[in-house]
């Protein structure tokens, strides 16, 4: 039986570019969809490789592109998640069985993850546009990835701690456990959609690679070297409110400080779902959890 083809939107990002790697080595032939003038000049020539650019905000531009694709992966930019419907809508019409949407982050299942705007909001109207194409085009399915905090990336970005100078903000006193997984892992999730694609149609799956907290890896730190560490407090209280004024703004400063700002509430606040260790779909995906040895590595491998 043949693999079917996939197409990637967003092929050279931070999580785009794993994912087009583990689906180019397991024998995928893959069309990475990339925007007019934009960066598909990043990407390496693979016998498995097309690459096609394409104005996403039109159908007629992006349904012929996907003639014959049967999986589509979105790993649009957060900004750009609640612009993803002319590519939704192109993928029904081009017959497309199966559509990830880029989802991958916070639980958008969760009430209150939901009214967080720009995080919230635009995974719901597309999750809603999704449900809407499969009752109305039998055969087009879809499956959004729950993943939590990136959490290899968040580290290298230094974003939930700055491991090399010793500091961090710690978010509801750093003791808040929440779910993150390596981009690799995610990577392994989009296989592993493709590969059970009837028990992942039309819902949300979970995944994590640890359960942890910002004082767990701070003490996996001071274990390795012995230092002290210069942390501030803050609530995600007053980040939400923080975001909420970043994003009245409207500037692209604002509004890119703003989906930060809400990433991390919801990720760091327990009321908003941050825990997936009672829902997870690991086993399904072939997701395995670190071990805490490895996990030591990890953020050693930071300093």
């Amino acid at each position: 039986m043949s693999l079917p083809r996939i197409a990637l939107a967003g092929a050279t990002g931070h999580l785009g570019s794993p994912i087009l790697q583990a689906l180019l080595n397991a024998g995928f032939n893959v069309t990475a969809l990339s925007r007019i003038g934009g960066s598909s000049s990043k990407l390496k020539s693979r016998p498995n490789l097309s690459i096609k650019e394409v104005d996403f905000s039109s159908v007629e531009s992006l349904t012929p592109v996907l003639a014959g694709v049967q999986v589509v992966v979105s790993c649009v930019a957060t900004t750009a998640m609640g612009g993803q419907n002319p590519l939704i809508d192109a993928a029904a019409a081009a017959g497309v069985r199966r559509f990830i949407p880029a989802e991958f982050g916070i639980d958008s299942t969760n009430p209150l993850c939901v009214q967080l705007p720009i995080i919230g909001v635009s995974k719901i109207k597309t999750q809603r546009h999704l449900q809407e194409k499969s009752k109305s085009n039998p055969g087009f399915t879809y499956t959004a990835i729950a993943t939590g905090l990136f959490l290899d990336w968040c580290l290298e970005e230094k974003i939930i701690l700055d491991i090399p100078q010793h500091t961090a903000v710690l978010y509801n006193g750093g003791d808040v456990k929440f779910s993150a997984t390596l981009l690799t892992d995610i990577a392994k999730a989009v296989l592993g959609v493709i590969a059970h694609q009837d028990e992942t149609a039309n819902r949300v799956v979970h995944i994590h690679s640890a359960l942890v907290t910002q004082n767990q890896l701070i003490q996996y730190v001071k274990d390795k070297d012995g230092k002290e560490w210069n942390t501030t407090f803050k609530d995600t209280e007053e980040l939400r409110q923080e975001s909420l004024a970043a994003y009245a703004e409207g500037s692209k400063e604002g509004i890119d400080a703003a989906a930060l700002g809400f990433s991390l509430v919801g990720m760091f606040t327990p009321d908003y779902g941050c825990d997936f260790s009672s829902h997870l779909d690991n086993e399904l995906l072939g997701i395995k959890e670190l071990s805490q040895s490895k996990l030591r590595k990890l953020v050693e491998s930071f300093l």
